[in-house]
């Protein structure tokens, strides 16, 4: 299975997470992000837990971004998963309702960079709860 999409995910999450040369170790293996035991010994594990890649997933996503690649903290993902679970994605509260940035724009109907300027101007209430007016 060397050539299948599975095994070089595997191949790619081990790499930035032990090798110290590879380009992305720094935000991985560099700041303590592991592959679990069995994964790390053994493909077979790896797939054994993930299965096949379903049809238009991207990569393998850690749900806890500061958490380890085992079973239990991973998902095939897509792009938009991808992009709402980064490191580097500001989350926001309003009545038991969290969502990042981005997300929250797209509830209110808004851009980001309106939603951004809200924030800096407006209460965080008053930001995540005004809706995109609708000209008739």
């Amino acid at each position: 299975m060397t050539k299948t999409p599975e095994y070089r995910s595997w191949a790619h999450i081990k790499a930035r997470c032990f090798n110290p040369k590879h380009k992305d170790f720094s935000d991985y293996g560099g700041r303590g992000i592991k592959m679990c035991e069995s994964w790390e010994k053994s493909f077979e594990a790896f797939f054994a837990d993930m299965g096949k890649k379903p049809e238009g997933m991207k990569s393998i996503d850690r749900i806890d971004v500061n958490g380890n690649y085992c079973k239990e903290n991973c998902r095939w993902a897509n792009d938009h998963m991808q992009s709402r679970n980064k490191r580097n994605n500001r989350y926001l509260e309003l009545n038991g309702l969290e969502m990042c940035l981005s997300d929250w724009a797209t509830h209110l109907g808004i851009n980001v960079s309106t939603l951004i300027q809200r924030i800096r101007e407006w209460p965080l209430e008053k930001a995540l709860s005004t809706f995109k007016e609708h000209s008739n």
